[in-house]
């Protein structure tokens, strides 16, 4: 089974892209994130087209989850249980299923914007939740994993330059705490290969010719237990995908697993 994690950074604008994508990767499941629209406008039809499925989460806003399968979808459930609100409504940041015996979840944790905001100690109450979330699942001998955006950086090797991010957000210690409590929880981190350079970044700014420097960082993640982890026979950056005209800010995560039975 092939499974993948990527930020498309809004569907509608990414849907050729993403379309021709899918049928080159030859994934069988894809963990989105930053939808950018509502449930209503997400391309089912376009998708089913390709012989998957959809389950989504989303408003309409900058926000916005989803699980696309051709393995099935099960047991869906939408929303982070337990999760913060912020401004009066819980956000479209998390959506979880099973396909083909695997049970995922898609996350987009809030960015927490600078370490004085109050969206920042709205992420850490978003990670307290979902640590608390996935515990049972984590501990569990079924594979499971978190993908998505963690908008964390796990290490200062996951920068390309910590002097950079001194003082902001995705790199803090208290971030990177909860990263280590969701671990804890039964998880570990499948770090992915680049396919070039040394370092597998997963995020570079539209900015300053960020992505021809790799002037990156390593943000989304795939989490998985024991079961999970012990399936996976590779797993690798997309670097490709973050090329030429219209492309996110985001290169997808690949992970290849061989299940038994």
């Amino acid at each position: 089974m092939r499974i993948a994690t990527f930020n498309v950074n809004s569907i509608t604008a990414r849907l050729p892209r993403l379309l021709a994508w899918l049928e080159s990767s030859g994934t069988d499941v894809v963990c989105i994130q930053e939808t950018k629209c509502s449930a209503e406008q997400f391309p089912h039809e376009q998708l089913r087209e390709l012989g998957y499925e959809a389950a989504v989460n989303a408003t309409g806003r900058w926000n916005g989850v989803a699980l696309i399968s051709k393995v099935g979808l099960e047991d869906v459930v939408t929303g982070l249980p337990g999760g913060p609100d912020y401004e009066g409504v819980q956000e479209p940041r998390a959506i979880s299923a099973t396909c083909g015996g695997v049970r995922l979840w898609s996350v987009y944790v809030p960015n927490g914007r600078e370490v004085e905001h109050d969206h920042y100690g709205y992420k850490l109450e978003w990670f307290r939740a979902l640590t608390a979330a996935v515990a049972e699942d984590a501990a569990g001998p079924r594979p499971f994993a978190v993908l998505g955006d963690y908008n964390v950086a796990p290490t200062d090797e996951d920068v390309f330059d910590p002097a950079v991010f001194e003082g902001l957000t995705h790199v803090t210690p208290a971030e990177r705490a909860a990263l280590e409590a969701l671990r804890a929880a039964g998880l570990s981190d499948v770090v992915p290969r680049p396919l070039k350079y040394d370092r597998p970044y997963t995020y570079w700014d539209y900015r300053q010719l960020a992505f021809p420097k790799n002037r990156g960082m390593r943000i989304d993640l795939v989490y998985g237990n024991e079961a999970f982890a012990k399936a996976v026979t590779d797993a690798y950056v997309d670097r490709e995908e973050r090329k030429g005209k219209g492309a996110s800010d985001h290169a997808p995560v690949v992970v290849d697993l061989k299940l038994e039975g």
